[in-house]
């Protein structure tokens, strides 16, 4: 008998303008869409998977038509009464670097967002700003559900201007969140805004853009001492690095390698399909590096191109990952 999951997945399904590395010019809908996917081709047929998001009206029936096909996917909770919703332009200068601007934004997933939700396994959260998520939703969560929740830094560490342009920003809330979160995934730009001092030289913070290497575990050692129970910081080529407290109650520290890729065609959505990888893989397992093989499979099955067919059910996606790792 297979397994079966309910796992609800919250942020926003902006109307992306994509410029890829390439030059090729993309216009799709994303983020939330494509850990729903991942989570709907791995979590097997009798899973529920619900999208939690704001949208606008006029982008309700391509949303529904693309998720059409995946019938474990419930939309009931795809909300477009405000009629507001992401649109982001996306101009990549290499394949992981981009200039964005955002023109739409969507109304704050906040705690009668999340009402009937309670009985879900897991919570996966894909903020890409910081207005997009209400720290009080967490709480709620918390407060009422056992379920995981799987948190991705990109939305508090990223803001926007009033003409529109995307920017980093520090965190500087950070703590306030981190006992309202189990597992928390980002990338090191954004490891280096959650990772602050008391005070900076404004030439200093321009060089530190990202977070250095050496820094991690102590980064990590201060995350987890507020309440989290994981700690994953993807490093592109080379993978991710993978922080928790062991049975002694000792950090540890795994560094578990990227799956290999022929060619990368498109890297948008990598970080939202890494988090619905690394859902499946930590109901499956409960073990957090395991976990880390599915978010680094369904990562690189992502920038591999641009549509969401690209996408491996879980046979493959376990294949994969024996390939990749061994047994």
């Amino acid at each position: 008998m297979n397994e079966s999951y309910k796992i609800a997945v919250l942020g926003p399904i902006p109307r992306d303008h994509i410029n890829t590395y390439e030059g090729i010019e993309v216009e799709k809908y994303g983020c939330v869409l494509y850990p729903v996917v991942v989570c709907a081709m791995l979590a097997g047929p009798e899973s529920i998977i619900i999208p939690v998001t704001n949208i606008r009206r006029i982008d309700k029936a391509p949303i529904l038509e693309l998720l059409a096909p995946f019938a474990n996917v419930d939309t009931s909770w795809i909300n477009d009464t405000a009629d507001r919703g992401d649109v982001i332009a996306l101009n990549y200068v290499d394949q992981n670097k981009r200039l964005e601007r955002q023109t739409g934004f969507m109304n704050t997933i906040g705690p009668e967002d999340v009402e009937g939700l309670m009985d879900v396994d897991a919570f996966v959260f894909v903020p890409v700003t910081d207005f997009e998520v209400a720290l009080d939703t967490l709480k709620v969560i918390k407060e009422n559900s056992a379920g995981v929740v799987i948190f991705d830094a990109h939305g508090p560490t990223n803001t926007c201007t009033r003409k529109g342009e995307r920017h980093l920003r520090f965190w500087i809330d950070r703590d306030r969140w981190l006992p309202y979160i189990d597992i928390l995934k980002m990338n090191l730009e954004e490891a280096a805004c959650s990772w602050f001092q008391n005070e900076y030289d404004p030439e200093e913070i321009e060089k530190e853009r990202e977070m250095r290497m050496d820094e991690l575990p102590r980064f990590a050692e201060h995350c987890l001492a507020q309440g989290v129970k994981a700690l994953y910081v993807t490093l592109d080529e080379y993978g991710c690095a993978v922080y928790y407290n062991g049975p002694d109650g000792k950090l540890e520290e795994h560094f578990v390698k990227r799956v290999r890729v022929d060619k990368v065609v498109d890297t948008t959505g990598c970080g939202d399909s890494f988090a619905g990888g690394l859902a499946i893989g930590y109901l499956k397992t409960k073990d957090y590096v395991k976990a880390c093989q599915y978010g680094n499979a369904v990562g690189a099955q992502r920038c591999c191109g641009t549509d969401l067919a690209i996408y491996k059910p879980l046979a493959e996606t376990e294949q994969q990952i024996l390939e990749t790792y061994g047994s």
